[in-house]
């Protein structure tokens, strides 16, 4: 059995994942923890998630009960990411980060620190949301520039980032799709008096409200027709379900950044 970690444990994706290790029949349920000072620590991680108890007390810290595990999962927050993958590559423990909001500069850095531990690294976990990345790409290819693409992306008030790490990993692979730099074309605000589209830009709108778990839209708006793909996540479970198929598949992997096309095999889609 793979011995699984799970960061941020108390919090909305960790109960999920925990609850999803706990359901998974290749993954033990071997340790949790917080961020010092939380109320959670010392808490049993299966009864704060409602699924019952299960023996593990959520730890203050990763230090403290990194030696227990194989892989570690994490949703929390892209500065707390950086420091668990820094303790993982140095005890060569393996990762599976779903944190959004990493920099560039922090992902230069989780290049060079997989050197010494295997990673998977994604934006979203979901099956539907990666198979509809590679829609994105081979849509754009094939419409070209006469169609104009624009993604809206819709999450619940409590979501930090925006846009979502999702619309930004759909807006790049649409970009690579007719070839180009997203850095160059893509818009993330609308106001006034713009002037005409572009016809290279790729339009990237946020919405926040109310709890909505994740919705995006990709659209591809030509001359008399327009084309919409849409992934709508019902719940937090189809990312948390995603994250131990990562988890089962990175545990027995060589030193290296991966991704869920890595975990899925869809790099040939």
């Amino acid at each position: 059995m793979i011995q699984v970690i799970v960061a941020g444990a108390s919090g909305r994706m960790g109960q999920r994942v925990g609850y999803m290790v706990s359901e998974h029949p290749g993954l033990h349920y071997a340790a949790a923890f917080e961020a010092a000072g939380n109320p959670a620590v010392g808490r049993d991680a299966g009864e704060l998630g409602g699924w019952g108890k299960n023996g593990v007390a959520i730890a203050e810290g990763l230090a403290s009960i990194i030696d227990q595990g194989d892989v570690i999962i994490d949703f929390t927050f892209h500065k707390a990411t950086m420091e668990f993958a820094r303790l993982a590559a140095k005890e060569k423990k393996a990762m599976v980060i779903g944190t959004t909001g990493l920099t560039p500069e922090n992902l230069a850095e989780l290049t060079e620190l997989t050197r010494h531990f295997p990673c998977v690294q994604s934006p979203n976990m979901a099956v539907g949301v990666n198979v509809l990345f590679k829609l994105a790409a081979k849509a754009a290819s094939i419409l070209g520039d006469d169609y104009d693409i624009e993604i809206v992306e819709l999450h619940h008030n409590k979501k930090k980032d925006a846009p979502s790490g999702t619309a930004l990993k759909l807006a790049e692979m649409a970009a690579s799709g007719v070839n180009r730099n997203l850095a160059e074309v893509a818009v993330y605000e609308r106001y006034g008096m713009i002037g005409e589209r572009s016809k290279k830009e790729i339009g990237v709108q946020t919405v926040r409200g109310g709890d909505i778990v994740g919705e995006h839209t990709i659209y591809f708006a030509g001359p008399g027709e327009r084309i919409e793909i849409t992934h709508r996540a019902h719940s937090r479970d189809n990312f948390a379900k995603g994250a131990t198929t990562a988890a089962a598949w990175v545990a027995g992997q060589k030193p290296g950044l991966y991704t869920m096309f890595d975990v899925l095999g869809l790099h040939d889609l």
